[in-house]
């Protein structure tokens, strides 16, 4: 029975939103203070996170932000903010998926089961296993790529694909493979969240001393073409 923590400031469809996923047998909480959602948050450590942006006392942003620097829980935004940039935004800083309002309920039950069978049913085995190439190392637990002595924190979803990559090294991995291995279904989610995740990866390599390792060719995809032993600076 997996528990979910709706922070969503509508009394009427927090109330829609929480009666249904209950009769799904989800056990739900909804925030007593919304100045103190943070708090909250640690005390009854969710499963999961329904998180709407405009919020009293801190937006979902902020929210976004601060419980990633507390836990890797997925967090799923529903918003009326309809704006790219908004939900760029968004996963950039950690979300794992964002639903525009109005919505129906069907819609968000499938996110949240495909959310929670990714995270915790059949595909949870492959996300906690290591993967390294030589000197380059993706850590499942404390999402985190190495190289050397250098390292630098992954977001979820960078992790993800950047593990995708290295599976796939010296070979192009489709742009909808790679939505479809941290989003499920390609088609909901924009194409350009991808490329601003690829883009964060990319200078993540960088920073940790391994240089421009991530190719683009239009119509193939990406491909990670990193050799072991050989100078990738």
């Amino acid at each position: 029975m997996h528990k979910i923590m709706l922070i969503e400031d509508d009394p009427q469809l927090s109330e829609i939103i929480q009666e249904n996923l209950e009769r799904y047998g989800y056990v739900v909480a909804q925030p007593k203070s919304f100045a103190n959602v943070v708090e909250e948050f640690v005390d009854f450590r969710p499963d999961l996170v329904l998180l709407d942006i405009n919020l009293p006392y801190y937006d979902g942003y902020y929210l976004c932000r601060s419980f990633r620097q507390k836990s890797n829980v997925p967090i799923i935004i529903i918003s009326a903010r309809s704006q790219e940039m908004d939900q760029i935004m968004a996963i950039e800083l950690g979300a794992d998926d964002y639903i525009t309002k109005p919505f129906t309920f069907d819609i968000l039950h499938s996110k949240i089961k495909a959310t929670v069978r990714r995270v915790y049913g059949e595909y949870a085995v492959k996300e906690n296993q290591n993967t390294s190439i030589g000197e380059l190392y993706i850590d499942s637990q404390t999402l985190t790529i190495t190289y050397g002595e250098k390292s630098k924190e992954l977001s979820k979803n960078e992790y993800k694909l950047l593990r995708k990559l290295m599976e796939n090294n010296n070979a192009y991995v489709t742009r909808e493979q790679l939505m479809e291995e941290v989003w499920d279904s390609f088609t909901f989610v924009d194409d350009n969240t991808l490329t601003v995740n690829i883009t964060r990866i990319k200078q993540k390599l960088v920073e940790i001393g391994v240089g421009q390792v991530i190719k683009t060719k239009r119509g193939l995809g990406y491909m990670l073409q990193y050799s072991v032993g050989m100078n990738n600076d």
